[in-house]
């Protein structure tokens, strides 16, 4: 079992002189660089546990000065060193989470024309051009679906990355629509 590390007051005064000799400038630096990376999680999605991950990476940070393993001298922008940490404490937080429950699809033919009752009611509240979208965006299956997807982002005069992000802004507002459609619906 891995034991957490605790930033000691000698480690935090290491961190601080290996920042700026001058205490004051260190303190400054150090207040500038956890804002910069609470702003960082933040825009990564990690807004709700922004300010544990800033620290986090600090405590990372102050364990390779203890270590010795901060390539030296450190030359440059020291801010850029403590980023370096911020993919892989991403990628921990993401796999340490518990896993979200999948949920089942229905089992009777019943429910499922429920199910797609429901869908269908939701996309006909989109406005005209979500809808073509969604639709035009799950038409196709298997390698198709990628050069047709490719050829829509063009039409649309954007990257391919932000069609996906559109799109799954659409499919979570479905996703939300259809739920509470469910609640709504007299149970049997």
């Amino acid at each position: 079992m891995k034991s957490e590390w605790v930033l000691t007051q000698e480690d935090f005064d290491r961190l601080l002189q290996w920042l700026d000799p001058d205490r004051d400038q260190a303190a400054e630096k150090y207040e500038k660089i956890r804002l910069r990376l609470i702003k960082i999680f933040v825009g990564r999605g990690c807004g709700d546990d922004a300010e544990e991950l800033a620290d986090k990476t600090i405590d990372r940070v102050s364990r390779k000065l203890k270590a010795g393993d901060v390539p030296g001298p450190f030359v440059g922008d020291k801010a850029i060193y403590f980023q370096s940490f911020v993919n892989n404490i991403c990628h921990e937080r993401i796999r340490d989470r518990q896993p979200r429950e999948i949920p089942q699809p229905p089992s009777h033919s019943e429910d499922i024309e429920e199910e797609h009752a429901y869908l269908e009611k939701c996309i006909g509240e989109l406005e005209d051009e979500e809808r073509w979208l969604i639709i035009e965006y799950y038409r196709f299956e298997k390698t198709a679906k990628i050069e047709h997807r490719r050829q829509l982002a063009m039409q649309l005069g954007i990257e391919v990355k932000p069609l996906r992000l559109r799109v799954f802004r659409i499919r979570t507002r479905l996703k939300h629509c259809i739920e509470d459609c469910r609640a709504q619906a007299p149970s049997n």
